[in-house]
């Protein structure tokens, strides 16, 4: 692209051209030249040969930067564990339970009834004109808990020193039922033996409307020089809403944790739905089917009390030890089935588990046996390395 400058000689561009901060002078053909008046947040200058300047000002134009948003799952694609999770405050670090990636609290001494749900975007009602997401994340306040006044989302970022000592933007969008407030903040945990964490306010008291609109704040992480870093540090993203009344919904789509002081336009931590499924079974991952018989796994009895199954997992999770979770399972050699006991995991990496139970009986030693649905579809095994 061609830029004019200013000469110092007299006769040369007078500043009077220019109008507003950030205008440019462009050419419009040879020894030509005209004012390009600036974009608006956002935008950034693409060539254009449409235009007189040759220059355009363009949203949603940004070339994809692999792991430019720190934010796993940011458009709420991925719901592995389910689609609705009713949450509630007993677990103080909050509790995973829907899109994943995401950790769900509210403030209350007993639990009410707060819901996260799955939301389906009409055909072109996307908030971004040129992203047309499919899913959002709603939470829904049917029953305030005792002494509740907020709900919250967060997202635990591996690795404490990510951004660290930066500049960095928090972006989304929002819209809620009602005129409310919400507040952002990123917070440095340091994990189990290391130093206390370090909350730092983004956005403060930002008021919603029921219409989408994009919200962004923009801080300086502090340094985290002298610091001690221990075992599951991360840099965690909270969103927090008030004004929680019976009956509020607050539905949140986009969000976005980059560095620099301006909220680029929006893409996924991996830029594809499958990379962005294998970036989220990092963290769990869930093997489930609508098949009454669908199979998990295949195993042996390694005593007529004992079966044992092996589990290679999908991509290489974040820790050697994930923990098992199961349900509606059984054994079959094709002609009996066996229900599960006490199935834990007996050996694990991050790429594979043997799973045990001990606590069976009728199995005939040495024979295969198939891990599978028990004659129904709601059957599933998962796997949990999450921070």
């Amino acid at each position: 692209m061609t830029i004019g400058r200013i000469p110092s000689v007299e006769g040369g561009i007078q500043p009077t051209i220019v109008d507003a901060k950030g205008d440019l002078i462009a050419a419009t053909a040879a020894d030509t030249v005209n004012r390009l008046a600036v974009g608006s947040n956002d935008q950034i200058l693409v060539a254009d040969s449409s235009t007189s300047t040759g220059l355009a000002w363009k949203s949603n134009a940004t070339p994809f930067a692999a792991g430019k948003n720190k934010i796993i799952n940011g458009d709420f694609n991925i719901w592995q564990r389910g689609t609705s999770y009713t949450f509630n405050p007993t677990v103080l670090g909050g509790t995973y339970g829907a899109a994943d990636r995401w950790i769900y609290w509210h403030n209350g001494s007993t639990a009410g009834t707060n819901t996260v749900s799955q939301q389906s975007f009409t055909a072109g009602t996307a908030p971004v004109a040129g992203y047309e997401g499919q899913f959002f994340q709603r939470f829904t306040t049917t029953t305030i808990g005792t002494g509740q006044t907020v709900v919250d989302a967060w997202q635990r970022i591996e690795d404490v020193r990510t951004l660290a000592g930066q500049t960095v933007t928090v972006s989304f969008w929002v819209k809620t039922s009602g005129s409310t407030t919400f507040d952002s903040f990123l917070e440095q945990q340091f994990g189990i033996g290391g130093s206390s964490a370090v909350a730092t306010t983004v956005i403060s008291n930002r008021a919603t409307t029921s219409s989408w609109q994009r919200v962004s704040g923009t801080v300086t992480l502090p340094s985290i020089s002298g610091k001690t870093i221990g075992t599951g540090n991360n840099l965690m993203l909270g969103i927090r809403f008030y004004g929680v009344a019976n009956g509020a919904t607050f539905d949140i789509w986009g969000v976005q944790v980059e560095a620099g002081s301006v909220a680029t336009p929006f893409q996924t931590a991996t830029g594809t739905l499958q990379g962005e499924l294998a970036a989220c079974q990092r963290y769990y991952w869930r093997s489930s089917s609508n098949s009454a018989y669908a199979g998990m796994g295949l195993g042996i009895a390694r005593l007529t009390t004992a079966i044992s199954v092996q589990i290679t997992h999908p991509v290489t999770m974040r820790v050697n030890a994930p923990t098992l979770e199961y349900a509606n399972l059984e054994y079959s050699d094709g002609v009996t089935s066996i229900s599960p006991v006490s199935m834990v995991v007996a050996q694990s990496s991050s790429r594979m588990a043997v799973l045990d139970d001990a606590g069976i009986s009728g199995a005939t030693q040495f024979r295969p046996y198939f891990l599978r649905n028990a004659n129904n579809t709601a059957g599933y095994i998962g796997f949990g390395a999450e921070l």
